[in-house]
């Protein structure tokens, strides 16, 4: 029997509750349990740490079958994240959001009563002004984060705010205190439907029923933007996230002032911090007059642009920083289940990349996949300019006017594609996955070791290091059978020694005539297969030039191996 599990959203996580554990802290943050049941504050390392994408690279790997291999590149869309600067940023300003959020709402001090009393005059009067008690001075801030689609907003706001548990039950107060909230903008546009989502994440935070207990009855938005504020309060939310904001329609919500107000509302009168997630489509929000674009701010407004293509900085006593473009892709290089794969990033490779991705980080990451497959696909087995230039004409047609237009540099053109997305990416690995599985020809090592772990990363380890041969299978089969206690640091030189006594043994096949006829026939490697040989071999050279250039231009301009005799006169006369 087979069960279905139907998730409504893909990003959504099962939300643990756990018992609050109070530590000290200090400053204004010292005595109040919603901040001293936060995780610690961390430092920039170990915001590194907590971030980075766990991906297992074993270099046997690089031997498995082109299937295993096609399965072990597609993890990294969704596994690979490489913490940089702008990242560090982020998480500090949430950080610091969240805590300085809870100062003005103290349980301890009666802070947070005094919001609590004055949001419900407010909801009970329908009216934004109305207080009982005298207001709190709110200590809430709000953030703009804006982005084009692929710059990493959301996955990098999701790391981050995993950091914390979403929900802590403070059994000394008996209340459920809520660090963070995530709401993505309806499609439809309305301030009313954006209720209905947050009501929505409560229930799912704390499988509670406030949807139905206020969202899906007649209540006017006035009523229900009333509500979230006060429930808001009631749960102590440390951080409101709104993504997607760019939905939000200035006709369907009264217009950019009035949503603007109502995010000034939560922050200023209820004190709650919110960040506005979205595209450079949601600028109208923020931009008009200069007092509601210093109310958009806030905290300071986060715009991501794409990577800059920077050299590396050489101080003077010769040390080398990398540019962060450098870093990043020299990190996720090594990630690279290629046979051939060279171990070294070149400056032409690099730079293409650079040209075909403008640094937009999703991009990057597709390109780096999609290019592994077909190395896979083709035989070719290591990455070259001409493969990603391959890749990028052939797989990501759909998002070359966006590029065209960054490598423009035009602000005009490039403000048409804020909303970048790669559509059918997922069918593009399908697709490519699907031509390596009918190679049948293929070896399978775990079928030829029957699933033996030990037996298929021996196969592996030996093949990487330059032992292929007939004789490696049934020599490993052997070591592994007569030596069942013997671990892999035993069993290496074993094998090796094995293999090396079977090769002296049988040296005097090599004088048979049919032997070398044989090796000679073998040896033919038809044009089109050219591009799977070693790098150093002239036909796999000549497969790496354009097609309307001479084989000597290309030697001449890419290798060492063309002398200049009018480039060398001068330099020794």
């Amino acid at each position: 029997m087979i069960f279905y599990l139907k998730m409504t959203d893909y990003r959504m996580l099962e939300t643990v509750m756990i018992n609050a554990v109070y530590k000290e802290s200090f400053g204004s943050y010292k005595g109040n349990p919603f901040i001293e049941a936060l995780p610690d504050i961390l430092e920039p390392e170990q915001v590194v740490k907590k971030l980075k994408g766990n991906i297992k690279l074993n270099h046997s790997d690089r031997q498995a079958s082109s299937s295993i291999r096609a399965h072990l590149i597609s993890q990294m869309m969704g596994l690979f994240f490489q913490p940089i600067n702008r990242h560090i940023d982020l998480e500090k300003k949430l950080s610091i959001m969240i805590r300085e959020g809870y100062v003005g709402r103290n349980p301890k001090d009666g802070s947070l009563n005094t919001h609590l009393q004055n949001g419900y005059e407010r909801l009970m009067s329908g009216k934004d002004d109305v207080t009982r008690f005298p207001t709190v001075t709110s200590t809430a801030r709000s953030l703009a984060f804006i982005g084009c689609s692929g710059s990493g907003k959301t996955t990098t706001l999701n790391k981050i705010l995993s950091t914390y548990p979403q929900v802590i039950y403070h059994s000394e107060l008996n209340f459920t205190q809520i660090v963070y909230l995530r709401v993505d903008c309806p499609h439809d546009g309305s301030l009313k439907s954006l209720c209905l989502h947050f009501f929505r994440a409560i229930d799912q935070a704390l499988d509670s029923n406030y949807e139905k207990k206020y969202a899906l009855k007649r209540h006017s938005i006035e009523t229900l933007l009333n509500l979230m504020r006060q429930i808001s309060n009631h749960h102590a939310i440390g951080l409101l996230v709104i993504d997607e904001i760019q939905h939000l329609s200035v006709n369907k919500s009264g217009g950019a002032e009035k949503m603007l107000n109502f995010f000034v509302t939560l922050v200023n009168t209820v004190g709650l911090p919110v960040v506005m997630v979205g595209t450079p489509k949601a600028r109208f929000i923020f931009e008009g007059d200069l007092r509601s674009a210093r109310r958009g701010a806030g905290f300071g407004s986060v715009f991501w642009e794409q990577m800059a293509q920077e050299p590396n900085i050489v101080l003077a006593d010769g040390k080398t920083y990398k540019s962060e473009w450098n870093r990043f892709t020299d990190n996720l290089w090594k990630h690279q289940w290629l046979k051939k794969a060279d171990v070294i990033l070149s400056d032409d490779v690099r730079g293409r990349w650079y040209d075909l991705s403008q640094g937009i980080l999703d991009i990057v990451v597709k390109l780096f996949v999609l290019a592994q497959l077909r190395a896979i696909d083709s035989g070719l087995e290591c990455i070259t300019v001409k493969l990603l230039q391959t890749t990028y004409d052939e797989e990501l047609r759909p998002i070359h006017p966006m590029i065209e237009a960054l490598q423009s540099g035009r602000a005009d053109k490039i403000a048409q594609f804020s909303d970048l997305v790669i559509p059918d990416i997922d069918k593009k690995l399908l697709q490519l996955q699907s031509k390596l599985y009918q190679k049948k020809s293929e070896f399978d090592e775990v079928s030829e070791y029957q699933g033996c772990e030990l037996s298929i990363r021996l196969h592996r380890m030996l093949v990487d290091i330059g032992q292929e041969s007939p004789l490696l299978i049934p020599t490993v089969k052997q070591a592994v059978s007569e030596l069942p206690e013997a671990s892999m640091a035993d069993l290496i030189p074993t094998i090796l020694e094995w293999l090396k006594e079977v090769k002296v043994g049988n040296r005097d096949l090599k004088d048979n005539s049919q032997t070398i006829d044989r090796t000679k026939k073998s040896n033919y490697i038809k044009p089109k297969d050219w591009h799977t040989l070693d790098s150093e071999d002239l036909r796999y050279r000549f497969t790496q030039k354009e097609r309307d250039d001479s084989f000597y231009e290309h030697l001449k301009d890419s290798t060492s191996l063309i002398f200049d005799i009018n480039d060398w006169l001068p330099k020794v006369s």
